[in-house]
């Protein structure tokens, strides 16, 4: 099972999260590529620590939305969002081959990640991107979701993410940030979480309903309070049952 979270999501002077910290723990970064957060300076030390450590890089495309956190929605022409999202896997490519590795996934970040779930137009323009700049790249998205399907029939290796800290809706999809259950604090209750999702495939919905949920990677949150101890006791709870190692480690996915 592989073990990823949101990295080099500060920009200038601003840092969120310990990422030095948590790339001693996962196994895959998701790096922020200068739209929704981070900047040149910030791709190019975590991309360099993330390689001295061995865990893979994938680009975090997101909205155009530094004010935001690209956590708002925003209906794009469909072109400018794929050349948006193209743009932003060859800036990180660039930092990645100076740290000796490449980009090896693609994860769309906040509003774009819960859009694409679920509009074939959006997820169709993420699709575009991949396919455009290389069709070998994953796609790192929730299982079952509309750019998952879009995806598979466009002939991308899509790899079913879970999260370890956000609260699930009956229909699979992820509660709200907006509402008070969007979050799970309590460290045992997210570890065990997580076990489920990777031996079992399923998760515990807010209102109790058993949901499918096959993943091959987890995802534990960085700007979440005691993000660093809550990934390492979610590896450790992980570790006990599975090896835990990236799924875009050079290895045919």
């Amino acid at each position: 099972m592989d073990l990823n979270a949101d990295l080099g999501e500060g920009f200038g002077a601003w840092r969120l999260g310990d990422d030095d910290a948590l790339l001693d723990v996962v196994t895959s970064a998701n790096v922020a590529c200068g739209f929704h957060a981070g900047d040149p300076s910030t791709m190019h030390r975590v991309c360099r620590r993330a390689v001295a450590n061995g865990v893979a890089i994938g680009a975090q495309v997101g909205y155009q939305d530094l004010a935001g956190f690209g956590r708002r929605r925003i209906d794009y022409d469909l072109d400018e969002l794929r050349d948006d999202i193209l743009y932003q896997i060859g800036a990180l490519e660039a930092f990645c081959r100076v740290a000796g590795d490449k980009v090896r996934y693609v994860k769309p970040h906040g509003a774009l990640y819960n859009t694409a779930a679920v509009d074939e137009r959006q997820a169709s323009a993420v699709v575009a991107a991949i396919l455009a700049y290389d069709a070998g790249l994953p796609v790192l998205c929730q299982p079952g979701s509309v750019l998952a399907v879009s995806a598979v029939e466009a002939g991308l290796t899509v790899v079913g993410e879970g999260f370890a800290d956000r609260g699930y809706l009956p229909d699979g999809r992820l509660v709200p940030r907006s509402r008070p259950d969007a979050l799970v604090h309590e460290p045992d209750a997210v570890v065990n979480r997580v076990v489920r999702m990777a031996v079992d495939g399923e998760v515990i919905a807010v209102d109790g309903t058993v949901v499918a949920c096959p993943v091959r990677s987890i995802c534990v949150h960085g700007d979440t309070p005691g993000a660093v101890e809550l990934a390492r006791a979610v590896r450790a709870g992980l570790a006990a049952r599975l090896a835990v190692r990236p799924f875009a480690d050079g290895q045919p996915v």
